[in-house]
Formats: C-alpha cells, structure tokens, sequence
C-alpha cells in the first residue's frame, strides 16, 4: 500500500486546511508544534491541538505509532504528527525528552538557525558541533524513539549528529545546496551520509529554498530530486514542504526572531519583502500533491518510486524511529540502508 505523508508543515491550522488535507489524500503530515516556546508554552500548544481533534475528529487525529498511518488511511483521516523547530521545549532539562515523547513529540530540530544549548544554526559564523548536551539528548532521543532533525543546523552539526546517532536522523524539509545555495540546503557530503546512514531528506517548497524562489517551475524541481535520486538512491527521499499557509507576515518574525534579538531579523530572502513568500503556482496547498507525484513521473520516475518518495519511505523511516530502542522493527539500526 503506498501512503501519502508530508515531512513537515507550519500551517495556520484550521477546519478549511482539516479539509484540504483529506481532499489531498494526506495519510500523515509532520506539524511544527514548536518554535521559540517553552516547555510551559509547549503543552499550551498540544492542549489547542487536542482542542482541534476533538472538534474535527472524522478529519484528524494524533499520530504517535507509525501503525498510525495505515489506521488513517483506513479510516480517511490524516494522522498530525507533532515536531519542534528548536530544542526551546526542553529548557535546559533532558529529563523533559521523554516527558514530552510521552506526549506525542516524535521530531526535534537540535538548533533554528542559531546556536542552542545542544548544535550549531546554519546562520551563525562558526560551527562547533554537538555541545556536551547535545550529545546527551541525541543519546536519549534514541532511546525512546524520538527523531534528531537537522534541517536547520550547520555542517559540521549535522555532520557530527550523523556520526554519534545510532539510529538514523532526518532533515525534514530542505534541498541540495548545489542546486540552490540557500543557506540551510545541504551540501553533497550531508545528503551522502543521509544516504548511508538510511536517514531521510525531505524536499521543501518553501520559496527560499528553490531556484528561482515562488517561479521556481514543477520540471525543475523534479528534476532537482531526478539528479539526487541518480547520485545517492531513491531509498531515503521524500517531501516536506514546509508549507506555511495562512500564516500572517507576523509569524515570520517570530520564526527567525524569537526571543533572542530586539532587532527584527529578515533572514532568508530579502529585506524589501520579510514576509512569507508566494507559493510557486503549482502547489498552492495539500489538494496539489497529485501534480508533485505526476511531475516525478514525468520526469521518468517509476510507480515504484514515485510511491516511495511520496510517503513510502517516510512510513518506513516512522516505523524504524519512533519506537524505543531494542523494541523489534521499531529499532532498526542506523545502517540499514546498507
């Protein structure tokens, strides 16, 4: 059976997106739950969440078991899998790791951007990799089962979370930095060990990551996955679209803000234009995934393939991550791509 499942979102949530996601035929998406807040502000969070799926329970519900998805599928709705952007939920306390796996976190980015108390951001000047903490959490991600994403550190952070994982990582939501240097896509040496460590790569839509940003054309960006899938395999590819719609301009700042400045921080894409940049034409929301999956066949990808990158491998990597360690299928090695 092959699924449907989106490696990251930041959406403004509501009953019409609810919708879009079944009309899209989405089994699983992977929310940012989390950005700059707290453990406190964290489980504000989870209990709007649990709002939602008790008010719309026939379009969503809360994913924690990779069995999830197939139960979605089974029953037309879309299993929300909750993830964080910063390692802010955790404050300064591993113990609040399982605390919050327990209530349904599976992803955590170790750094956005800027240095954590655990890596290294893509935007800060020098990269000293994992912290003392950081090696501890990645310790006990692994433990319980939680997801190390790196889709906003630096090289020699995700380089070096690579190599002390012993389960494999993911980066949710970005491109090869040959194709387009954006300052968090990833350079060949990243998406290579990804590769052999049978991590996944989810590949964004997010404007800023895209050649030729929101007039960045559906051939291009298939052929973009074309020529990953030729040099590294299709095993460890996905989508993850960071799609953030409806978000108010305002939410962009808080993004890239946070806590830490009192100046506003413009990050990727210019100063002129700070706001959330136009989605290219052809994926407005969740109802286009059909066009990305017709695009990879068009651009000579297999059904076979076609299926895997469209949810098929991220069902297998949720399977092999979310379970604690030493328990069957759940805890399949870091090199099982091998």
């Amino acid at each position: 059976m092959s699924y449907l499942i989106d490696g990251l979102q930041y959406s403004n949530w509501s009953e019409e997106i609810f919708r879009q996601l079944r009309a899209g035929g989405v089994d699983a998406v992977h929310v940012t739950l989390v950005y700059h807040e707290n453990f406190r502000e964290t489980v504000a969070n989870i209990e709007r969440w649990n709002r939602w799926f008790e008010r719309w329970p026939d379009l969503i519900f809360q994913g924690f078991t990779a069995a999830d998805i197939a139960h979605a599928r089974a029953t037309g709705r879309t299993a929300i899998f909750f993830g964080s952007q910063n390692p802010s939920c955790i404050e300064d306390d591993i113990g609040l790791v399982e605390v919050l796996h327990r209530l349904g976190l599976r992803f955590m980015q170790l750094t956005y951007n800027n240095q954590s108390l655990l890596a290294t951001g893509c935007y800060e000047a020098e990269d000293t990799g994992l912290t003392r903490m950081g090696r501890e959490v990645v310790a006990e991600m692994n433990r319980i089962g939680m997801v190390v994403d790196m889709s906003h550190s630096g090289e020699r952070s995700t380089l070096a979370a690579l190599d002390h994982s012993t389960r494999p990582i993911a980066i949710t939501h970005a491109n090869p930095a040959l194709w387009h240097p954006a300052r968090r896509n990833k350079s060949d040496a990243v998406i290579g060990a990804l590769a052999q460590t049978g991590g996944m790569l989810g590949f964004s839509l997010y404007p800023h990551h895209l050649k030729d940003g929101s007039a960045c054309s559906l051939a291009e960006f298939c052929s973009m996955i074309a020529r990953t899938a030729e040099r590294f395999g299709t095993h460890f590819l996905g989508i993850g679209t960071d799609l953030c719609q409806n978000q108010p301009d305002s939410v962009v700042e808080w993004m890239r803000t946070g806590r830490w400045t009192k100046a506003v921080d413009y990050g990727e894409g210019s100063k002129d234009a700070p706001g959330f940049p136009a989605m290219p034409a052809w994926f407005r929301d969740n109802r286009d995934f059909g066009t990305i999956a017709d695009g990879l066949r068009a651009t000579g990808f297999s059904g076979t393939e076609v299926a895997a990158i469209m949810g098929g491998n991220w069902a297998r990597f949720f399977a092999a991550s979310f379970g604690a360690a030493g328990q069957g299928a759940e805890a399949q090695g870091k090199r099982a791509a091998e």
